[in-house]
């Protein structure tokens, strides 16, 4: 048991609610936008593909894809980052610089990852099988760039933008604009709050040559960019709340996402980060699952 809660708390399993509830959101998204009234009877029906025993199956596989993904992500970075973990105090307590976890076994579980997430794609729809490289070509690839550029935030948003997508594809293997409207919230909510978390290592960023808005621009600077781009999330989930023609439930659920975007800029200041983990944890926790609960419900009320 010791084991296991070491590997959970090095892959920080409790992060997966940030991108879990989106993917819930395209995968329902999914199911409701393609069913069909029988004209004259006002009963709304799925197509003959939808079967809701092979959509319980399918569910568990999408929740499986993300756990697997981020798992290999997670796992691939504090691999990758092993000495600059263990020289930033903040850090240096994590499982591989702790000696918790060798290397050796975080890059195995890495690959196991990888290839479980894989697997389970295949198992999926072919679609989602032939572009699983590419979801993990981003996942993994978002280590590397703060390496080389200060954009670092915005790969890893889009890493976790694939959520919606890919649950969307695993039910229809189609794209849909709706669903990239939900990623492209993700992505700016993701960099934002990413630039917040990153506050704290400004200075470790500078002196060891490693890339990111705060170490780029400055403490001051680099929230306005986080709060431009939490700006440019709220207005893509207006926005598909208006093309998908969403009732009133969805509209609280946009109150309530935005409103903690606003409060986690009202909680961290340049010279005062002392709540920047109640931002990040705590306020962006509460925006995806309270957002996703009413998003769903909306599409169960209003298109069942």
């Amino acid at each position: 048991m010791s084991k296991v809660k070491s590997y959970l708390s090095f892959i920080k399993f409790s992060h997966t609610i940030f991108a879990m509830p989106f993917a819930l959101i395209g995968f329902f998204l999914a199911i409701f936008e393609n069913t069909s009234v029988i004209p004259g009877w006002h009963t709304k029906v799925f197509p003959p593909a939808f079967d809701w025993s092979s959509l319980g199956i399918k569910l568990i596989l999408v929740i499986l894809c993300m756990v697997f993904a981020r798992s290999a992500a997670m796992a691939f970075n504090r691999y990758l980052d092993r000495h600059f973990d263990a020289k930033n105090p903040r850090t240096a307590v994590r499982e591989i610089p702790a000696g918790v976890i060798t290397p050796k076994n975080a890059l195995t579980f890495t690959i196991v990852s990888c290839i479980l997430f894989i697997a389970s794609t295949w198992f999926i729809n072919s679609i989602c099988f032939y572009l699983s490289p590419v979801a993990l070509a981003v996942v993994l690839g978002y280590s590397y760039t703060k390496r080389f550029t200060p954009l670092c935030h915005l790969i890893l948003g889009l890493g976790l933008s694939l959520a919606p997508i890919g649950a969307y594809l695993a039910v229809t293997g189609e794209f849909a604009l709706l669903p990239i409207l939900f990623s492209i919230a993700v992505i700016f909510w993701v960099s934002g709050f990413d630039i917040i978390y990153a506050l704290q290592d400004e200075e470790f960023d500078k002196s060891n040559q490693l890339y990111s808005i705060p170490a780029w621009l400055g403490k001051g600077k680099a929230l306005l960019v986080s709060e431009f781009f939490h700006l440019l999330s709220a207005g893509a989930v207006v926005y598909a709340g208006v093309y998908g023609h969403f009732s009133w439930l969805y509209w609280i659920g946009v109150l309530v996402f935005i409103g903690m975007l606003t409060y986690q800029h009202s909680v961290v200041k340049p010279n005062d980060l002392r709540r920047v983990n109640l931002a990040f944890m705590t306020a962006n926790g509460i925006a995806s699952v309270v957002f996703a609960i009413f998003v769903i419900a909306d599409l169960f009320i209003n298109k069942f």
